[in-house]
């Protein structure tokens, strides 16, 4: 019974937290106010302590590789598993949407739009994966930068050779003290969390019965099938019945805090203790996770799917003609590249989709309270799907 306690002794206590700060924002909205910040404190310090975090674990992933065969097949089988993943999401959803279609949805002209950038699509490009001054590196708004900028550098502590090597230590003894800083700030989690989800509930709880619970329906049940079944099927290919049990048992803290914070990037912590519990090598677990989160999504790849899908409800036209659907998959991949690791942050993802399809202007609040509205069930399928992947990827790579 001890060892039972201690080894679920922080998901006890978080799950406690949260259902004291789910109580309170039932019972007693008004207070919200006053603890939110216990949760945006802790927030803050897990992300300026998951930044460098990233920074160290892909540099001194890279630079501790021994064989660049490896580190290229590691890349080539992680960037095929995203994509596997991020199009199966997506073709799922379309099945679910045309088996169970929605209809009397429309957009609310009382709802201000927030404008698109007018920036060119070349900066934007430019800004995704560079950054004009160093220090801009580590905001986790730069998530890509940052992860060029590690992979750089790695690969330049790696060729330096022998000369390289106390920089290579200097790298892997960063990340090991970056990942002890993460578990002690992991510590006021049932704090932070508790505090933060008593502030979801109060804030976003009852629109859950509003104007767009068809929609809203429809991605949550799909979701949690999704979440069930496929990651299932996805662990069993990775480890076959051994890797289900795995997965499901160390996969229930890094669910949690994603439900509570509504952020893969605050969910990484989690993500990298469960693949170590695991059993998932550094080697694997520290490129796949840290890149996953910028890049694999697959709640935002079927967040996407119904926000277009709405759309083209709000404007009468044909959602599943086949050029409409084509086109929705390619965008569908590019915002599950684009949707910052933060809340909210598929803002970007849905100007695009706005764009793309020329849309009215009357859609976008629509697809931007659909968004904020499902973020809680996608950055969970967002973040744990980090965890499968990786599983994935070991399977295919032997380090």
């Amino acid at each position: 019974m001890k060892e039972v306690l201690k080894n679920y002794s922080g998901i006890i206590f978080l799950l406690l937290g949260i259902t004291i700060g789910s109580i309170i924002g039932i019972v007693a909205p008004g207070f919200v106010e006053y603890i939110k910040p216990l949760g945006d404190i802790f927030l803050n310090l897990l992300f300026v302590s998951v930044v460098p975090l990233v920074f160290f674990a892909v540099s001194n992933s890279i630079a501790s590789l021994e064989q660049q065969s490896k580190f290229g097949k590691i890349i080539l089988v992680m960037s095929l598993t995203f994509l596997f993943f991020i199009l199966t999401a997506a073709i799922f959803t379309i099945c679910a949407v045309y088996l169970f279609p929605v209809s009397g949805v429309s957009g609310s002209s009382e709802l201000i739009s927030e404008a698109a950038n007018d920036d060119t699509w070349g900066n934007r490009i430019v800004s995704f994966f560079t950054v004009g001054e160093f220090t801009e590196l580590f905001s986790r708004r730069n998530m890509l930068a940052l992860l060029v900028f590690a992979f750089l550098t790695g690969f330049a502590a790696r060729k330096t050779g022998e000369k390289g090597q106390p920089f290579r230590v200097f790298i892997a003894s960063g990340y090991e003290v970056m990942k002890e800083l993460l578990l002690l700030v992991m510590k006021l989690a049932p704090v932070g969390l508790g505090a933060y989800f008593a502030y979801q509930v109060a804030t976003l709880g009852p629109q859950l019965f509003g104007f767009y619970a068809k929609p809203l329906g429809l991605y949550y049940i799909a979701g949690i099938i999704y979440f069930l079944v496929f990651f299932s099927i996805y662990a069993f290919m990775a480890n076959g019945q051994k890797g289900v049990k795995s997965f499901w048992t160390n996969a229930i803290y890094p669910t949690l805090t994603a439900i509570s914070t509504c952020s893969s990037f605050a969910t990484m912590p989690a993500n990298l203790q469960a693949a170590s519990k695991i059993g998932i090598p550094n080697s694997i677990a520290n490129l796949v996770i840290p890149i996953g989160t910028t890049l694999h999504k697959n709640g935002s790849s079927m967040s996407s799917i119904i926000k277009i899908y709405v759309a083209f409800l709000i404007i009468g036209k044909d959602f599943f003609d086949p050029a409409n659907l084509l086109l929705a998959l390619g965008i569908t991949v590019f915002v599950s590249i684009v949707a910052g690791g933060i809340p909210n942050g598929g803002y970007i993802g849905e100007m695009l989709m706005i764009s793309v399809y020329k849309l009215p202007q009357e859609a976008i609040p629509a697809v931007m309270i659909i968004g904020t509205l499902v973020d809680p069930l996608a950055t969970v399928l967002n973040a744990v799907g980090d965890i499968v992947a990786a599983m994935f990827v070991n399977r295919f790579v032997k380090v």
